[in-house]
């Protein structure tokens, strides 16, 4: 798909500024309608260049000849390294001179550029990101970490009685003091991996515009720095001071409280090490296969997703919330903190459950049989959850009033992106309570499957739109496309169950519709999810199963 000229952008002819345009003048670079063609080359101009809006900038823009104004240069001089003209090279100035056809350095110049980018994209910036993440975590974990500290010696305070509490008080300072050093630390490093992050984000953007220009001295004169920034900053290593307390006497307080060790601070080196692309390509079977059916007992089957490769968690329109093997044996059920059913579930990558709950704006998180807030909301409502690679938090929600809708990732309990608005300042998502399921793909992208506008909606992972999917003609599919569940596979490829179709979309990562999954007896699709092996277990709403499909070879 070409990104200058889809159906959301419709190319104007730029001569009426009112007709659609069918083609392109590739030496002016202005487009055109047919009306408006011959008005554009009556100037008896000889360089004009018609040919097809889709086959637009398809020429090259050579720099003119500094000797031969009239000339411009398509060769260059290997002994000279300057670029010349066809009379340039015919003259004495050159005579048995080594030339190159910039066409063909430029051909080469332009893949090292889409390499380049490819990789400053998806590997170097990337890593960045996973450092800068660590380092947010690390900071994020100063309060957690120090307060078992201040906790170990308010014990031991406790043993000794108000004897010590000068003391105390004052290893309390110190530790105070500590941790601003020991945040301190991380900081700073933290600011000197988001200046490299900006720099290449810079640099990422100069190099789209390199990729889309025909300027041919610009890209002739690219040089790249993912040399540079492929030599990964130190590793900031501080380690934790420990309260070490000592046996409790009378004489020499500060000796008998015990001691803090001091701030550590190593820089340890590291390795940009490229990450390997999935080799493995696995096709789509011919004919889907129902492995199992799950009978869950819910009468409103709403969620599904994976512990492991052995156990599922469903929930569905009460408290309960369930855990089964994949022979559909009940393993463990949770009963919700409020007591109301969950919008949406989701795993940590540590195995704690997660649920939302939008009456009290909050999403918890369950652990070992606990129940904590980590996200309380104000103003909106939590919908659905989707956990990352990374380890972040995607939460769809929607405002009070229920006119607005939004992604919000996070780290922990700090908001991290925002995803609301497409470039024009227009909604990505339809602004109501309907449900909304997210998935991150393997390439990052983040998929949510809007009801209301009864779309996909696909953004990169800076929240920039990619594409819309509103369904796919089908003489069998006689309803409207709505979906519900959404998931993606290790080849990218997105699922969308279509509920009043009773079938599931796939897509490849681009948005292409690949096939239907409309042969496994499936009865209101609703939340979907995958395994580590591409099994694909669909929720069916009303039934209350859950359906094991194999779908690759």
């Amino acid at each position: 798909m070409d990104p200058d000229y889809s159906a959301q952008d419709v190319a104007r002819c730029d001569l009426c500024k009112t007709a659609i345009a069918q083609s392109y003048c590739d030496f002016c670079h202005v487009n055109l309608c047919k009306p408006c063609i011959g008005e554009h080359i009556s100037d008896d101009y000889k360089k004009h260049i018609i040919v097809p809006i889709h086959e637009r900038k398809s020429s090259l823009i050579y720099p003119k000849c500094g000797i031969h104004q009239n000339d411009v240069c398509q060769y260059q001089c290997k002994d000279c390294n300057i670029f010349v003209c066809t009379h340039c090279f015919a003259s004495k100035q050159h005579k048995e001179h080594e030339f190159f056809k910039l066409e063909e350095s430029f051909s080469v110049k332009k893949n090292h550029i889409l390499k380049d980018r490819e990789e400053l994209e998806e590997q170097i910036l990337p890593t960045y990101e996973e450092i800068a993440n660590d380092l947010e975590i690390q900071i994020s974990n100063l309060d957690d970490n120090y307060k078992k500290l201040t906790t170990a010696i308010s014990k031991q305070r406790e043993e000794i009685h108000r004897e010590v509490d000068n003391a105390i008080n004052k290893m309390e300072k110190e530790i105070g003091e500590i941790k601003m050093k020991h945040q301190g630390i991380l900081q700073k490093h933290l600011v000197e991996i988001k200046q490299l992050q900006s720099f290449m984000q810079q640099t990422l953007l100069a190099l789209n515009e390199i990729e889309e220009s025909n300027e041919v001295s610009q890209t002739i004169h690219y040089s790249s720095k993912n040399k540079e920034f492929s030599k990964l900053p130190p590793k900031v290593n501080v380690s934790m001071p420990t309260f070490i307390p000592k046996e409790i006497g009378i004489e020499e307080l500060f000796i008998l409280i015990g001691k803090l060790t001091p701030l550590s601070t190593t820089m340890e080196e590291r390795v940009f090490i490229a990450k390997k692309p999935n080799t493995l390509v696995r096709e789509l079977l011919d004919e889907p296969a129902v492995l199992n059916t799950i009978k869950t007992e819910y009468a409103n089957l709403r969620s599904v997703t994976c512990l492991n490769d052995e156990q599922i968690w469903t929930s569905g329109r009460t408290a309960d919330i369930k855990c089964f093997n994949i022979k559909g044996v009940l393993q463990k059920t949770i009963q919700t903190k409020s007591g109301e059913w969950p919008r949406d579930i989701a795993v940590e990558r540590d195995g704690a459950l997660l649920y939302a709950y939008w009456q009290t704006r909050t999403v918890n998180k369950v652990k070992n049989d606990q129940t904590e807030e980590v996200i309380t909301l104000q103003g909106w409502k939590p919908s659905q959850l989707c956990v990352t690679t990374s380890g972040n938090l995607l939460v769809t929600m929607y405002s009070d009033d229920k006119t607005q809708s939004k992604v919000v990732r996070y780290s922990g309990s700090t908001v991290k992106q925002t995803i609301q608005f497409d470039e024009e300042g227009q909604p990505l998502y339809s602004g109501n309570n309907k449900i909304k399921y997210i998935s991150e793909n393997r390439n990052l992208d983040i998929c949510v499957a809007d009801l209301g506008a009864g779309a996909v909606v696909v953004v990169n992972n800076s929240g920039k739109l990619r594409f819309r999917y509103t369904g796919h003609p089908s003489p069998t599919k006689n309803k409207p496309f709505k979906p519900y569940g959404i998931t993606t596979d290790s080849q990218s490829r997105i699922l969308t169950a279509d509920g009043d179709n009773h079938c599931i979309h796939i897509l490849d990562g681009d948005g292409q519709f690949l096939r239907y999954i409309d042969n496994c007896d499936l009865k209101d699709p609703y939340g979907l999810c995958v395994d580590s092996n591409d099994s694909l277990f669909v929720c069916e709403y009303f039934k209350g199963n859950v359906k094991k499909i194999k779908y690759l070879k």
